[in-house]
């Protein structure tokens, strides 16, 4: 559906939001976002097999968490592999390629978001860009948690602001934004 272009992958490389490695920091930051947005059930969605592991070490099921068994392109320690074994109360499997952001991924998504069960929504390739589909259709005061590689965990509070940014990322993809959008059910005016 959608593929990142080479001239937009150096905006990747900025984190969206504060980077820490204390969980318990980044498990403050969620708690505070809801709060700030009057949304105490407000997801908490995690992308990454190293961000979900550490959420789990500190006892915090994520309501939606995207795992694909990799770490900078490396698959992940036998040790994280089976603490993320029984992770989440329903599995999606999706494929979706290095690169590039697939209908199926982005169904998945809503679908996860929408259920009352934590949810594990299995990759077939590649989960490093969903962060950004994930902050357009996550609630208000909702939090997405995503690894910056060498740096620790990225806290992006779903704000209007955050919205935006992640809408203009989106929009710098190649493919159908317009049906990318349709699919995560975000109106083209919604949240600005």
């Amino acid at each position: 559906m959608l593929t990142l272009p080479a001239d937009l992958r150096s905006e990747f490389k900025e984190p969206l939001g504060p980077v820490t490695t204390d969980t318990d920091e980044l498990l403050d930051r969620v708690e505070r976002t809801r709060a700030t947005h009057d949304a105490p059930a407000a997801p908490l969605v995690a992308v990454g097999d190293v961000v979900t592991y550490h959420l789990r070490e500190a006892g915090v099921t994520p309501d939606v968490a995207l795992l694909d068994g990799k770490t900078e392109r490396e698959e992940v320690a036998v040790e994280i592999r089976r603490a993320l074994a029984d992770v989440g109360d329903a599995r999606i499997p999706v494929e979706n390629p290095a690169g590039e952001l697939s209908r199926e991924l982005l169904v998945a998504l809503r679908e996860a978001l929408a259920s009352d069960e934590a949810t594990v929504i299995e990759v077939t390739g590649e989960e490093d860009l969903a962060a950004v589909p994930a902050i357009l259709a996550a609630p208000l005061g909702s939090s997405v948690v995503y690894g910056q590689p060498g740096e620790g965990m990225v806290h992006v509070a779903v704000t209007p602001e955050t919205r935006d940014r992640a809408r203009e990322l989106l929009a710098g993809f190649d493919g159908d934004v317009d049906g990318a959008l349709a699919t995560l059910g975000v109106d083209d005016g919604e949240n600005r």
